[in-house]
């Protein structure tokens, strides 16, 4: 079995968003063909504490070249006042014949690649061939400074970006980050307001509150894309009022997320214009005007696309370690005895 620690992976992501982005779309495609095999995700909570979860995320991705696994990642944020990382995630990959373990990587970074693949191939698929040179980060993680990354790989006329934190002071260490890194793009710290004035914006934050009404905020232009990855922080009129695209209506109409509370009240999910597999490749993008919010439950064959392409790359470079030991062993056992074990 290959194994992939924290450097492993940051190396062999090096120069690979170009290839994640496509391994992504190609997953979206094969989902849309019923090409893939989706559980529901299994939460934990610990007691005691509602804000923090780990998540289980099985799947099958079929196609070319198929593959299945297992993501376990964790969210707990309190992590960030301790100075920490607030989510942290493993991947492991099967071997389809015997089932026995091929992989395991750290994943927090294919985690966070493959959220903002997602992110940026929605805001140019519904953007459709709209120029896009606005752009507006809500939350100044992890998750948006990938985000940003994938962005300018889509839209590269992007040519001013405005970020917005709750914590005071955030916003503007988080562009004076990434100004010194994209000289090319003005960054410039400001309020929701200043954020929502953008052509595509992305909300990645840890609330769960349901705390934006984007109606609140009319200044905002005629045609926008929302990019809703945290999932809990659009109020429920703000979904119902906005052309709703998911990666799967199932998977997103569970655990409290801004739709599904959408669906309780509404009784239906006719607000749901599309699936992303549905509008990929349309170059008009999706036929309607205002506001179209992007909601991805973030389903586990992403993870596996991403972490494959990384394993791939990784092989090729002689990156990671291999180790035995992850296997049950090759002895024999009788019949009687692997009905026992089973």
């Amino acid at each position: 079995m290959r194994i992939l620690g924290r450097e492993d992976v940051a190396a062999a992501l090096d120069g690979l968003d170009p290839a994640v982005l496509d391994a992504v779309r190609t997953a979206y495609v094969l989902h849309g063909q019923g090409r893939s095999e989706v559980p529901f995700s299994g939460f934990l909570r610990p007691p005691g504490d509602d804000g923090s979860r780990i998540i289980s995320l099985p799947a099958y991705l079929g196609g070319p070249e198929p593959v299945m696994g297992l993501k376990w990642i964790s969210s707990f944020p309190a992590n960030v006042e301790r100075g920490l990382q607030r989510a942290s995630s493993v991947q492991i990959l099967n071997d389809l014949r015997t089932g026995y373990p091929t992989a395991v990587l750290e994943a927090s970074q294919i985690s966070a690649s493959r959220t903002a693949a997602s992110a940026a191939l929605a805001s140019r698929t519904l953007h459709g061939d709209h120029a896009v040179r606005t752009a507006g980060l809500i939350g100044c993680g992890t998750i948006n400074r990938r985000v940003l990354d994938f962005l300018v790989l889509v839209h590269p006329e992007l040519a001013t970006v405005t970020v917005q934190d709750a914590v005071p002071g955030r916003a503007a260490t988080f562009a004076a980050q990434l100004a010194s890194e994209r000289p090319e793009i003005t960054f410039v710290a400001g309020g929701v307001d200043d954020a929502l004035r953008a052509g595509t914006v992305s909300i990645a934050t840890t609330d769960s509150s349901y705390w934006l009404d984007l109606a609140a905020h009319p200044d905002r232009p005629d045609r926008q894309v929302i990019l809703h990855l945290s999932l809990r922080d659009l109020s429920t009129d703000s979904v119902l009022n906005a052309y709703n695209v998911v990666d799967d209506i199932e998977h997103v109409m569970r655990e409290g997320t801004s739709l599904h509370r959408a669906e309780q009240e509404v009784g239906h999910r006719r607000f749901v214009g599309a699936e992303i597999a549905a509008v990929l490749g349309r170059s008009e993008g999706p036929e309607t005007r205002g506001t179209v919010v992007f909601s991805p439950f973030g389903l586990g064959i992403l993870d596996l696309a991403v972490a494959r392409t990384v394993l791939t790359a990784a092989t090729r470079d002689g990156i990671g370690t291999e180790v035995d030991g992850f296997d049950p062993g090759s002895h024999r056992v009788t019949a009687a005895m692997a009905g026992v074990a089973a």
